[in-house]
């Protein structure tokens, strides 16, 4: 089952986002907190939306298989909003179950229905598995452009009117 996040998902939110830290092989660069989440989710204005896959134990329990956060983009080429996929993740014990498929099918049934245009994401150059998944949903790499981040000391300094 897929469902949208619910305010007393946000520590299993934080704990997926930390084991995805993990598994990219960047644990300290997951720096955000409960709280963090908890305002971008939930606050006055909310800035990102997220959606959590359940799975059933055998006893019943219900327990998050993974999580997809995301937020709305805008195409000037195309006039619409679209979807970025911040983060797919889903837990190594649940997966080739159909999480990440149901996810990412919920996220592009929410396209459909609200006339965007576009989901997109990132991969990592080394992360064939996911590669392999994403291709066989029929996505398609950006062939030509690389993603470019200011941040940290680059970021304050041109913000503060440097250069």
């Amino acid at each position: 089952m897929i469902r949208f996040a619910r305010p007393d998902d946000v520590p299993v939110i934080h704990q997926l986002v930390r084991d995805l830290a993990e598994y990219e092989k960047e644990p300290d660069a997951a720096v955000a907190t409960e709280a963090d989440f908890t305002a971008a989710l939930f606050g006055e204005h909310p800035a990102a939306f997220a959606h959590i896959a359940e799975h059933t134990e055998a006893d019943g329990t219900v327990v998050a298989a993974g999580f997809a956060l995301w937020f709305r983009n805008f195409s000037t080429w195309t006039g619409k909003h679209g979807i970025y996929l911040e983060d797919l993740y889903v837990r190594p014990e649940m997966r080739g179950h159909g999480y990440g498929k149901a996810l990412l099918a919920e996220l592009a049934r929410t396209c459909v229905e609200r006339g965007y245009q576009r989901l997109e994401w990132s991969v990592l150059d080394w992360n064939r598995p996911s590669i392999d998944f994403y291709d066989s949903l029929g996505a398609v790499p950006m062939k030509g452009w690389t993603v470019y981040r200011l941040h940290g000391a680059a970021l304050d300094g041109l913000g503060r009117g440097g250069s």
